[in-house]
C-alpha cells in the first residue's frame, strides 16, 4: 500500500506573512509598503535576527537610532513603532507585557501653513499650465477641502452635478462625508466626465474595463468593477498592473504628479512658504472660517471626528498674538 505524502509546504517568509496579514485586515497598499519596509529595516538593523529572538531592548535601540542618528521626525518614529508592534501582535502573535510599555514620541503642535487668497489665486494661475486633469484636481483640493488621496480616488457615482455636491467615501478613519462641488468647476467636471466616459467605452472594447474596489465589494458586487459609476473620475491615461491582483487596468492619476505640480506652481507664484496639496486643504478651512461659517460646519466639511482638530484653524485667524495690540504700536 502506497504511503500518503505528508510533506508539509515550506513556511512562508516573515515579510510575506506580514503582507498577507495586512491584506487580510484590508490595510491600504501604501500602509503595506510602509509597514513591510519598517519591519525589514528593524530586522536588518539587528543583524538579521528573527524578531522572536528579540524584544523590548532591540526595539528601544532601533527607535533610539532613528531619533538620534537618522534624525527622523516624531511622526516617522511613531510610524516605525506601529509597524513593529503590528509585526509582533498580528504576524507573530505575541502577547507580551513589554509590547504595551512603549510611549509614542510626542508630535510637536505646529500651526498649519495657510496661503492668503491672493497667493491661492497666483498658485492656481500657475497651475493652469499643468496637464489635465491635474489642474482640475488642484482647483478641487482648494475648492472642496478634500485630502489628496480622496480627490484622486473620487468615483463617478460620487459626483452630484445637479446638487453641486461631492460624496467623499471612506475618508480618514473610514468615514463618509459630503462636501460642496464649486459652481466654477461644474463645466470642467462635466468635460472631465465626458472624456472619462470615452475612455470607459474604449476599455470595454479592449476588454480592460476594471477598477479596484475596497474590501470585499468586488465579491459582493462582481459586476461593479466594470460599471460606469464605480470608475475613477481622474483615471490615468495608460494601463498599469495592479501589484496585488496583477490585473491590467487603469489606476487613478498618480498623486505624486499632483504633488509635483503644486510645488512647481507655488515656486512660480513666488510663494516662499512650503506648499503641498494639504496646504490647499488648510487654506480652504481657514478661508471658510474667515467668511463667517461656524466651526461645526467646517468640521463636517473636513471630516474631522474631533472638534479640537478643527480648532487649530481658529489659531491661524488670530491676529498678532490673539488680537492683542503691541505696546510698540501705541507709542
Amino acid at each position: 500500500m502506497a504511503q500518503e505524502n505528508t510533506t508539509m509546504p515550506p513556511p512562508k517568509k516573515l515579510l510575506d506573512q506580514a503582507r498577507e496579514k495586512i491584506r487580510y485586515k484590508h490595510y491600504s497598499l501604501s500602509t503595506e509598503k510602509t509597514y513591510v519596509s519598517w519591519i525589514k529595516h528593524y530586522i536588518i538593523f539587528n543583524g538579521k535576527r528573527h524578531p522572536v529572538e528579540m524584544g523590548a531592548i532591540e526595539v528601544e535601540r532601533f527607535l533610539t537610532y532613528l531619533a538620534n542618528e537618522r534624525h527622523v521626525s516624531s511622526s516617522t518614529q511613531n510610524q516605525a513603532l506601529s509597524a513593529i508592534l503590528f509585526l509582533y501582535r498580528e504576524v507573530i502573535g505575541s502577547d507580551l507585557p513589554w509590547l504595551d510599555g512603549f510611549e509614542r514620541s510626542k508630535k510637536p503642535r505646529r500651526l498649519p501653513v495657510v496661503l492668503t487668497p491672493l497667493e491661492i489665486q497666483a498658485l492656481l494661475r500657475e497651475a493652469a499650465s499643468a496637464p489635465e486633469p491635474v489642474g482640475l484636481i488642484i482647483k478641487l483640493l482648494y475648492g472642496t477641502g478634500m485630502r489628496l488621496m480622496e480627490a484622486v480616488r473620487l468615483r463617478v457615482k460620487d459626483v452630484e452635478l445637479t446638487r453641486g455636491e461631492i460624496i467623499v467615501r471612506d475618508g480618514k478613519g473610514g468615514k463618509d462625508r459630503v462636501t460642496m462641488l464649486p459652481d466654477s468647476l461644474l463645466d470642467a467636471m462635466r468635460r472631465q466626465l465626458e472624456i472619462r466616459r470615452e475612455w470607459h467605452e474604449q476599455d470595454i472594447k479592449l476588454g480592460k474595463v476594471d477598477v479596484w474596489l475596497p474590501d470585499a465589494l468586488a465579491v459582493k458586487y462582481p459586476n461593479a468593477p466594470r460599471e460606469w459609476g464605480w470608475q475613477y473620475v481622474f483615471a490615468a491615461r495608460k494601463y498599469s498592473i495592479d501589484p496585488r491582483s496583477q490585473a491590467e487596468r487603469r489606476h487613478h492619476v498618480d498623486e505624486k504628479q499632483v504633488q509635483r505640480y503644486v510645488k512647481k506652481a507655488a515656486l512660480a507664484a513666488g510663494i516662499v512658504r512650503p506648499t503641498s496639496p494639504h496646504t490647499l486643504r488648510h487654506s480652504f478651512a481657514t478661508h471658510i472660517l474667515q467668511a463667517g461659517y461656524d466651526i461645526r460646519t467646517v468640521q463636517e466639511l473636513l471630516g474631522h471626528s474631533d472638534i479640537s482638530t478643527t480648532m487649530i484653524y481658529t489659531h491661524v485667524l488670530n491676529k498678532g498674538g490673539k488680537a492683542v495690540v503691541s505696546p510698540l504700536d501705541r507709542l
